[in-house]
């Protein structure tokens, strides 16, 4: 079983997103709000909480960085929470491009039907699921590649497939 946390780090608060147990669909579960961007004990005691209770072996965690590929103050602050949250539950933390998973977010929404003022309370956990499901997609798609490759080798080795004209 594969649990994976996804997380959308912002200033005021985390949207949380679990993979399912088979590690193909993400799930929003909650945001987690505080009132103050520096005070995080309480924001990691909820996140060590949900980890604890669906059992999850990583994160993977929002990597905010610039339209141009720069790293910013955001996407440094999401280094500093990503070593934070590895000292306190020593799971891995995997850093997740997550440009435009706002905007698509708030696009979901809308087209959902959600009025614009409410919106705000959905948006970082729909985030959270973007970049969960993004993470897993890459990760699924990779490992079907890699048994791709194997089949392959056990087909037949290069030269094996350069001698048969059929292949």
């Amino acid at each position: 079983m594969i649990r994976i946390m996804g997380l959308d780090y912002g200033s005021k608060t985390v949207g949380v997103a679990v993979s399912d147990p088979l590690g193909l669909t993400a799930q929003g579960l909650e945001i987690i709000r505080r009132d103050q961007e520096n005070k995080l004990r309480r924001t990691l005691e909820r996140i060590e909480e949900l980890a604890r209770q669906y059992e999850v072996t990583a994160f993977v965690l929002g990597y905010p960085k610039n339209m141009n590929n720069t790293v910013g103050e955001r996407a440094e602050k999401s280094l500093e929470f990503r070593d934070m949250l590895t000292r306190r539950t020593g799971l891995p933390v995997v850093m997740w491009d997550e440009r435009l998973t706002t905007v698509a977010a708030n696009r979901t929404l809308m087209e959902s039907g959600v009025r614009r003022e409410n919106r705000k309370e959905y948006v970082d956990m729909i985030a959270a699921v973007y970049i969960l499901q993004g993470y897993l997609d890459c990760r699924n798609n990779q490992n079907i590649a890699s048994e791709g490759l194997t089949n392959e080798a056990v087909r037949g080795s290069d030269d094996e497939r350069e001698s048969d004209p059929k292949r």
